[in-house]
C-alpha cells in the first residue's frame, strides 16, 4: 500500500529546518528530445536525500525505543543520514557498512560522530534483509522498509509538485525502493498523470529482472563505481509497491552513467554520484522521451579517486 498523503506531509513539518528545501533546476541539453529538469539532492547537508527519511524516523520513534541508540544498515548515504539525525537528536549512532563501502562515505559518518562497523557484503545484505544486526544494541532503522523513511523521502515529491505542477515524467535512482516509492506515493496522490520509472543500472538490476519475470528474482550484482544503486535483489515489501506505484524500470550502461557525471560536472557545474546521475543519463539518452522530465539526483557523495578518472574520461567500467 501506497504511503499516505498525510504521513508526507507530517514529515515535512518534521524536517523544517533540518532537511533543505533542494531546488529543481533546468539542464540545458539542446539534443534532448525533453526538457530535463534536476531534483538536486546532492545539496543536502549530508549530500543526499537520506536525510530526510533517516531524520523522519528517528523523531517519530518513541524515546524508549532510541533510548540505546540507533543503529542502520547502509553503504553509506543512509549510514551519515542516521549519524547526523541522531547528533541533531543527541542520540549514539552505529552503522553496519559492507567492506565496500566508499570511503568518502565512511569518513563522512565518523565525522557526524557516527560507529563505523564494517562487515562483509553477504552480512550486510543479510541485516537489510532481516532489519536487524544483533549484535550492536539500539533502534534498527532500516534504509528502505520503515513507512517513516519513505514518508520522509516523498517530501521530494511535494517539492517537485510545487516547483513544476505537472511533469511529464519523473525519473527515479532505485536502489532498495524506499526514495522511488515515498516520491512516487506523493505523486499519484496529486498529480496521477505523470509517468513515474525507476532506474537502474545495467549491471545491478534487480527490478529489472524482477519486472521481466513478474515476480522478485535474485542477481548477482557486478560492483562498479554506482555504488549507491543495485543490490542483490527486490526486498519482499517492495515489489508489490513498485508494481502498485511505477510506470516501468528502465536501466542505463556504466558508460551512460559516467558520461553524465561528466556531462553535470561540465554544463550544470553540479557533482553527482553515480546513483544520482543515472536519471540524468537515460534522460540524455531519449529513451525516457519527451516533455517535461525530472531526474532525482539522490546525492552528490562519491570518493574523489573515483571522480577524477571519470571526468577525465577513463573510468566507466566495473572496479
Amino acid at each position: 500500500m501506497m504511503i499516505p498523503l498525510d504521513a508526507i506531509r507530517r514529515a515535512r513539518e518534521i524536517l523544517d529546518g533540518v532537511a533543505t528545501r533542494t531546488p529543481l533546476v533546468r539542464l540545458t541539453a539542446p539534443d534532448s528530445p525533453g526538457e530535463i529538469y534536476l531534483k538536486l539532492e546532492n545539496l543536502q547537508p549530508i549530500g543526499s536525500f537520506k536525510i530526510r527519511g533517516a531524520y523522519n524516523a528517528i523523531f517519530q520513534a518513541s524515546p524508549e525505543s532510541r533510548a540505546r541508540g540507533v543503529v542502520t544498515a547502509s553503504a553509506g548515504n543512509m549510514a551519515q543520514g542516521v549519524a547526523f539525525a541522531a547528533r541533531l537528536l543527541g542520540l549514539e549512532a552505529t552503522v553496519i557498512v559492507p567492506e565496500s563501502a566508499p570511503q568518502t562515505k565512511v569518513a563522512a559518518v565518523e565525522r557526524l560522530g557516527g560507529k563505523v562497523v564494517k562487515v562483509s557484503y553477504d552480512r550486510w545484505w543479510q541485516s537489510i534483509q532481516e532489519s536487524r544486526f544483533d549484535e550492536v544494541s539500539g533502534l534498527f532503522v532500516h534504509p528502505v522498509l520503515d513507512d517513516p523513511v519513505m514518508a520522509g523521502n516523498g517530501t521530494i515529491g511535494l517539492e517537485v509538485l510545487e516547483d513544476l505542477p505537472r511533469p511529464s515524467t519523473i525519473l527515479i535512482p532505485w536502489g532498495g525502493g524506499g526514495l522511488a516509492s515515498g516520491i512516487a506515493s506523493a505523486v499519484r496522490a496529486l498529480a496521477p498523470q505523470t509517468k513515474i520509472f525507476a532506474v537502474e543500472v545495467e549491471t545491478a538490476a534487480p527490478l529489472t529482472a524482477s519486472w521481466k519475470a513478474g515476480s522478485p528474482q535474485a542477481i548477482v550484482p557486478q560492483p562498479s563505481f554506482v555504488d549507491g544503486i543495485g543490490g542483490k535483489s527486490v526486498l519482499p515489501k517492495m515489489w508489490p509497491l513498485a508494481q502498485e506505484l511505477l510506470d516501468g524500470v528502465l536501466t542505463v550502461s556504466l558508460e551512460e552513467v559516467a558520461s553524465a557525471v561528466r556531462f553535470l560536472a561540465e554544463r550544470a557545474r553540479v557533482i553527482a554520484e553515480g546513483a544520482g546521475a543515472a536519471p540524468v543519463a537515460l534522460a540524455l539518452s531519449g529513451r525516457a522521451g519527451g516533455g517535461k522530465i525530472v531526474c532525482v539526483v539522490s546525492g552528490g557523495n562519491i570518493d574523489f579517486s573515483r571522480l577524477a578518472p571519470i571526468l577525465l574520461g577513463r573510468e566507466s567500467t566495473p572496479l
